[in-house]
This record gives structure tokens, C-alpha cells and sequence, in this order.
């Protein structure tokens, strides 16, 4: 007998997975490793109002920060954006290796510190390599977002200046962020791992088990609050790959520590409409985006 959970997850993922990948109008490094790069897709139609700009959204992919998933597969819902009217920035980072350790059954998921190194440094370059890619793009108002893992890293990004004082990645004041939206966030790394979430991609990021207590305080959204960030999470109830008790026990830990996190839960919506233009979930994600962005 199937689960009809199962199906429901396989089908909307094929559909998010349906669309063909779409070329960027640019891309620009930012570091010599192969994915340290980022793809620009302009504003497309009469979008940029008065000011001749349109606000930059940062996007950060999924995929458990694993190595077989690349920006690739979001490269339709950076698309989408664009068609929205924002400057769009599809950010590739290094992650996981393709063959999983000694014992392992599959890829591993991300790696520390490269994967930190990478987004750190991509957000630190991305003002200036929008003002020559894209000169549409207006950086001071700048919106990042993320889906599964990729919604970790954007909070993460929109924490460092709450990181220990010991973190290579801190900084010394807020960034410098309209608001995140992140999507169906691997966001409490404690819950994610109590569910089992992406097999156990989070203790993988973080170098395994017997480093995970240690390093949460430097990459853990639920660990880095509060930030005085404008924050919003968009989560599907029906996501069996990220369930929502990982962004509710998000929010939870916002207020516990002053914060007002906003939680938009979609009924009927699984982990992958979210990303899906042919969903009406994108266009939900679309809206949050502006309400922070315009």
C-alpha cells in the first residue's frame, strides 16, 4: 500500500523539478573555487518604478547541502522573481562531497567550514558585484532568501552579527537586509535532527555528531536570536521533508528571546510548491518578498 503522503511529495516535486533551467543575464565570482558564483537575472518588463532600480533578492538554494544539488534546480523560481519585477541574485556555494564517508550510504551534507566561508562571502561581495552585473539592482533594499537548507543559510546570513565573538564569519553590525523569507527552513537544528530531517543533513553540516553541540552556536538559526532582522517564514503544513515543527519551534525560540518571527502555514502544500512558478504556494512566497522589499 502506498502513502498517500509519499505520493502527494514525489508529485509536487516533479513538478517543481519539471521546468527547465534558465540561463542568467550574468554572473560574476566571488572566489576562485568553481562555485563561488553568482547568477544575475534582471527585472524583466516596466517593473522599476520611478527610481529606474528594483530590489535585489538574494536567493540561496536547497538540496541538504548536498553536492548533487546545485542552483540549477532553482534557477525557474529565480526566474519567477524576476518576472515579479526584483533583480535577482542565485547564489552557488560549496557543498557536501559526492561520495559519503567510510560506512556512509550517501552524499554528504555540506562542509565546515567551506560552506559558511561561501556564504559569508558571497553576501560581503554581493553590493558590488550587483553594481556591475546588474545595475538595475538596488542593493539597499535587499531581500535574502532560501528554501529547505537554503533557508537555513539565509537566516544564518541575517544572523552574523550575533555570532560568537570568536566566529570568523561575525560582523560588527546588523547586515545591511530589508528582511528574510525563508522557505520551509531547516531553522532549529536540534528539531531537525530529533526528526531525522534530510537523514541527518544537519549534524553532517556541521562535521558529524561528535562536533555537532559544539559548533550549533555558529550556524544554528534558532541559536542566533534575536536579530533584528525583519523575518518571515513561508512553510507548507504538509512538508514530510522539513515538517513544519522545524519552523515552529523556530518562531517559538524568536519569542522566547524578544523577537517577532512571522509564520505563514499554507494548507495543502508540501516542500516543493514553494519553489514551483506553476504553484500557486510561489506566488504566496512572491508577496511575502515585497512586503519587505518595495
Amino acid at each position: 500500500m502506498t502513502d498517500p503522503a509519499v505520493e502527494r511529495d514525489a508529485a509536487e516535486a516533479a513538478s517543481a523539478f519539471a521546468h527547465p533551467p534558465v540561463g542568467p543575464d550574468a554572473s560574476a565570482a566571488y572566489g576562485e573555487h568553481p562555485d563561488q558564483v553568482v547568477d544575475f537575472y534582471a527585472p524583466r518588463g516596466d517593473t522599476t518604478h520611478a527610481t529606474g532600480s528594483a530590489p535585489l533578492v538574494v536567493v540561496l538554494h536547497g538540496g541538504a547541502w548536498r553536492a548533487p544539488y546545485d542552483r540549477q534546480h532553482i534557477t525557474p523560481f529565480a526566474d519567477f522573481l524576476a518576472r515579479q519585477g526584483f533583480a535577482v541574485a542565485n547564489v552557488e556555494y560549496r557543498r557536501g562531497s559526492s561520495l559519503p564517508r567510510q560506512g556512509g550510504e550517501g552524499p554528504v551534507a555540506g562542509r565546515w567550514p567551506e560552506t559558511f566561508d561561501d556564504v559569508a562571502a558571497a553576501m560581503d561581495a554581493l553590493p558590488g558585484l550587483a553594481g556591475r552585473a546588474l545595475p538595475q539592482a538596488d542593493v539597499r533594499r535587499m531581500v535574502v532568501t532560501g528554501h529547505s537548507a537554503g533557508g537555513q543559510l539565509a537566516l544564518w546570513a541575517a544572523a552574523r552579527h550575533v555570532l560568537p565573538a570568536d566566529s570568523p564569519w561575525r560582523l560588527p553590525s546588523p547586515p545591511q537586509l530589508r528582511g528574510v523569507v525563508a522557505l520551509a527552513p531547516i531553522a532549529d537544528f536540534t528539531v531537525a535532527e530529533d526528526l531525522g530531517v534530510c537523514g541527518g543533513a544537519s549534524a553532517q553540516l556541521l562535521g558529524g555528531k561528535e562536533y555537532f553541540a559544539g559548533r550549533l552556536p555558529y550556524a544554528d538559526p534558532a541559536a542566533l536570536l534575536p536579530t533584528g532582522i525583519a523575518t518571515a517564514i513561508v512553510q507548507g503544513r504538509d512538508d514530510i521533508v522539513v515538517p513544519e515543527q522545524v519552523a515552529e519551534s523556530y518562531v517559538a525560540a524568536a519569542a522566547q528571546a524578544g523577537e517577532l518571527v512571522g509564520l505563514t502555514l499554507l494548507d495543502g502544500v508540501g516542500h516543493f510548491p514553494l519553489i514551483d512558478p506553476a504553484a500557486d504556494a510561489c506566488a504566496v512566497v512572491s508577496e511575502e518578498i515585497s512586503q519587505l522589499a518595495w
